[in-house]
């Protein structure tokens, strides 16, 4: 049985990188489990909520040390600390939708067509305006620095539906399915480890193990 996130409806309100907004009181916080017996046993969680506009995510994951030293949108977050969505709308189309964030705020907004088990990332075209993802990220108990000292680090973010124009089944309204998946890759001490939500085979883009969002 695949496992479903049930997705509370929201006004819209602002970002501000730490959870402090009253609207996620609606929803409670969803685990990540560890990939594999080894690597750090860091906890880390997931709230989602949908409005008329868009679709908002928080992330929080417990850390010891902030390891993030890539400073432009676009490049390959994955190999540092990261957070990740993966949004696929539309079963019938094997089209979807990336978002990773990291620790210094950079992020990775792409759209991947997965055909014949190939797949490849495209990044958004007038990406501005309403189509922009609004972000923030906080850092507990240490400084937006690479190598600082940390307790952990938390992402809140607002993927507009104008920026996943013109898939299919989107925006979703109450009783709307999509599929989707929720990671996060840390490296500590030289030491990798990876979560993701629903549990996939060895590639994230195995769309077939995503789990299931309902919208209420």
């Amino acid at each position: 049985m695949r496992k479903t996130l049930r997705v509370p409806r929201t006004d819209d309100f602002a970002v501000t990188g730490d959870g402090s907004a009253a609207a996620w009181s609606k929803t409670d916080w969803e685990p990540l489990i560890r990939r594999g017996e080894t690597g750090h046993d860091y906890k880390t969680q997931v709230k989602a909520l949908y409005s008329e506009k868009g679709l908002y995510f928080l992330m929080q994951g417990a850390d010891a040390q902030v390891t993030a030293t890539m400073k432009e949108d676009y490049s390959d977050l994955w190999k540092e600390d990261v957070f990740e969505v993966f949004l696929w709308p539309d079963e019938r189309t094997p089209l979807y939708f990336e978002y990773e964030i990291s620790p210094l705020g950079f992020e990775l907004p792409i759209l991947v067509p997965k055909l014949d088990g190939k797949f490849f990332g495209w990044r958004p075209w007038h990406y501005a305006g309403d189509r922009k993802i609004q972000k923030a990220v906080s850092i507990q108990g240490g400084k937006q620095a690479s190598g600082s000292p940390a307790q952990g680090w938390t992402a809140e973010f607002f993927i507009p539906y104008a920026l996943l124009t013109p898939l299919a089944n989107v925006p979703p309204k109450a009783g709307t399915t999509w599929r989707a998946n929720f990671y996060r890759m840390d490296y500590d001490n030289g030491q990798t480890t990876a979560w993701d939500w629903s549990r996939t085979g060895p590639s994230f883009h195995d769309i077939d193990n995503f789990g299931v969002l309902s919208f209420e």
